[in-house]
């Protein structure tokens, strides 16, 4: 586990490849990113909102690489919805109906997983 200060999932797996890249290592660029794609499973993205609170705005699943590309998918987004009569910012945390892949992984290590919420499957 560990925290990287960025916009949104994709901007974190740009940010980190940045620092990996400056840290003098001379690694050619598809490499470092397979490195990344497959040492990095999930990115909970967390913001604050206008009301000044923190959300859990997107969880977002690293598929691996496509070319030169990091793949990924969103699991969850947050959908604001407006602002209370106190001013406190309103939403939800709404399912894709991406099935992740982590699933089978919780399922060999014992790892209950409500897998309703995760909504109706997605259409492909």
């Amino acid at each position: 586990i560990s925290t990287v200060h960025a916009n949104t999932p994709r901007d974190a797996m740009s940010r980190l490849e940045v620092m990996i890249a400056t840290g003098g290592t001379e690694v050619p660029l598809r490499a470092l990113r397979f490195q990344m794609s497959s040492a990095i499973e999930v990115i909970v993205q967390i913001a604050r909102m206008k009301d000044g609170t923190r959300k859990v705005t997107a969880i977002t699943e690293v598929t691996g690489m496509e070319g030169d590309t990091i793949s990924m998918q969103d699991v969850f987004t947050y959908r604001e919805s407006g602002l209370s009569s106190e001013g406190k910012v309103k939403g939800e945390h709404v399912a894709t109906g991406i099935r992740p892949k982590f699933i089978e992984r919780f399922r060999a290590m014992g790892v209950q997983f409500n897998e309703n919420l995760l909504g109706p499957p997605a259409e492909e």
